[in-house]
């Protein structure tokens, strides 16, 4: 008989039979009193329980319905819970024949006022980490008797063994710095072979990782963060599982997952969502087809699977007690499954912010993809949030760009991108980066030039939008060839002891930004005014009531002169501001000249 971490016990009662009933996984494994919905669908597994009934010992837990699965291990059993329901753990009886068991299981009582948790966003900053290469705060769990893939930390696509105590350990470095939100790539079991260290293709939806440590250390990280004024948000992936997964040995259903003849993989063309002139074949095939060969495509349009999911979600939101999630891989499910997804998580906690990876070069596409969106056809995905992957390839393109570039060349870009802005409906909501798990490090991009690196890290704190820095940017960590895979980018973090100057440069740079940004109001709440940009120039304002910032970049080889004048309607009248890394003075009946490769932020009185 197998015994579930947690509060999730299986009694055997003393009843005499040729072959027992076996339950060998009830999800989720626990439950809250006080939810927003009465509903919980009770997934079981076992041997042969398709017949079986499932009866509660409480009139506080109602069994509305028993669903048979198509594999004859499945039970699906709706529950409604009354709101008389106290917090406790209480009896549930399967029976078959003359066979019974019990399962207790336990209803917990619910952090105050759960449902109205706040969130993360502009007024954050995100720091974006991959565990595993993270930092090793526990080597005693490197390598673990239940995992397919032990550790080789020489190996770019191995287990190099960064963990949660790290991350735990880590929390001082980081509050220091100015980072306000961590989100963490997925922490949960990939018992993949190969490259599970990514964390991207699942085995166990209610298991963290035994490499990274427990679900209660998990808890204990979330909980070390908030004391540290750091809130965390979550990785999930309801696109797909790993090969790994207990369940691909004993589907519940034919359609659980998407099954083909033979291997075959996603097209990746999200466009096909919205694209009127799109073939219906082209969007089967983006929905339906493998993200990759091991990672088996979900049928979100399954509804026991779209409901499994949702639960899990609230789930570790509430068990961890989390301040937000991003979303992986969103527009490869079927959108209206995926709407509903979020919707229902929505409806436990409407300010809870929920931000899409949709990845697309342009503003118009990515907006579909946004709750508020402008653009309509009838859809909302009900994402609060998106991420800016346009203003990310502009920034890129913009900073390799130096002197004077041809027209909509440089720092036009940074410009073009932002001025599609009309197509969101909260563009001040959405997340922007530089670089993440996925591209090249930005400072790659920039060939480790510490004068734009800085012009890149006053551009990402000062932006519409919520900033979010990968782990190691501000230390310039970059891999000795850009051009190399994913394994080889996403390098160990080292000790800070062992950085250069140069890096501690920078290092030192991102953190007096990020903790005056910290404080300022008018960068998380403020209007953006921008203007088009001369001789490489961009200028732009944030503005909220009487507060005021101007961010000059001069991403030119020469020194600028800044034009008063054609800045006067954003400076309205103001005399005298202060730059805030230099605290140098400035006025605005003075020459001001910005030397090249530099960025000035004033904050005017």
């Amino acid at each position: 008989m197998r015994k579930f971490f947690f509060v999730l016990t299986i009694c055997i009662l003393a009843f005499t039979s040729i072959k027992a009933i076996e339950i060998n996984k009830v999800e989720p494994p626990s439950w809250w009193t006080g939810m927003n919905s009465p509903s919980l669908q009770l997934m079981l597994y076992g041997n042969d329980i398709s017949n079986a009934k499932f009866i509660s010992e409480n009139t506080n837990i109602k069994v509305v319905k028993i669903n048979k699965a198509e594999s004859p291990n499945y039970l699906f059993v709706d529950l409604k819970l009354s709101a008389k329901l106290k917090a406790g753990t209480y009896n549930f009886k399967i029976v078959k024949g003359s066979e019974e068991i019990v399962i207790k299981y336990s209803f917990e009582t619910r952090r105050e006022n759960s449902g109205k948790r706040e969130s993360f966003g502009p007024e954050d900053v995100v720091y974006l980490l991959m565990p595993d290469r993270f930092v090793n705060g526990d080597k005693s769990n490197d390598d673990n008797p239940q995992v397919n893939e032990k550790s080789s930390k020489s190996h770019p696509y191995g287990r190099h063994g960064g963990d949660i105590q790290g991350m735990i350990n880590s929390l001082d470095y980081l509050n220091e710095l100015g980072i306000s939100a961590i989100w963490a790539t997925p922490l949960l079991f990939d018992n993949e072979s190969v490259a599970s260290y990514h964390g991207y293709a699942c085995a166990d939806y209610y298991k963290i990782d035994p490499r990274f440590g427990t679900n209660e250390l998990y808890r204990e990280y979330v909980s070390l963060a908030k004391d540290k004024g750091i809130k965390v948000i979550m990785d999930m992936v309801p696109n797909h599982s790993g090969l790994s997964h207990w369940w691909m040995k004993d589907l519940p259903f034919g359609d659980w997952i998407h099954i083909f003849p033979k291997y075959t993989q996603s097209n990746f063309s999200m466009s096909t969502h919205a694209d009127i002139h799109a073939s219906s074949n082209d969007l089967e095939r983006c929905i339906t087809g493998w993200f990759d060969s091991s990672m088996p495509d979900m049928n979100l349009t399954n509804p026991f699977l779209n409901r499994y999911f949702t639960q899990n979600a609230i789930w570790w939101v509430e068990w961890a007690d989390l301040s937000g999630i991003r979303v992986d891989t969103y527009p490869y499910s079927d959108k209206n499954a995926i709407s509903s997804w979020t919707k229902n998580i929505l409806r436990e906690y409407p300010k809870l912010n929920i931000v899409g990876e949709c990845w697309f070069s342009s503003p118009q596409e990515i907006a579909y993809w946004e709750g508020a969106s402008k653009i309509k056809d009838g859809y909302s995905s009900n994402l609060t949030s998106v991420m800016d992957f346009p203003l990310q390839e502009a920034i890129n393109n913009a900073f390799m760009q130096s002197s004077q570039p041809n027209w909509g060349e440089g720092m036009h870009k940074i410009y073009r991108s932002l001025s599609l802005d009309f197509v969101y409906g909260n563009p001040y909501n959405i997340l922007i980066f530089g670089d993440n798990h996925d591209t090249h490090r930005i400072s790659e991009t920039l060939k480790g030039d510490v004068a734009k690196m800085k012009m890149f890290i006053t551009l990402l704190s000062t932006m519409r939008g919520t900033p979010q820095i990968y782990y190691g940017t501000e230390i310039m960590l970059k891999t000795s060839d850009g051009k190399l895979g994913h394994g080889e980018e996403r390098l160990d973090m080292p000790d800070f002891n062992s950085t250069s100057t140069s890096q501690k440069e920078v290092y030192n740079y991102t953190k007096k930004i990020l903790n005056w940004r910290r404080e300022s109001e008018v960068i998380h709440k403020g209007n953006l005014i921008h203007y088009w940009p001369y001789d490489n120039l961009y200028v732009y304002f944030r503005i909220l009531d009487n507060e005021m910032v101007m961010v000059a970049i001069n991403n030119n080889d020469r020194m600028l002169s800044v034009d008063w004048g054609k800045y006067s309607d954003s400076i309205r009248g103001k005399k005298s501001g202060t730059e805030i890394i230099s605290g140098k003075k400035i006025s605005t009946e003075e020459e001001l000249i910005i030397q090249p490769q530099s960025s000035y932020i004033i904050s005017f009185n």
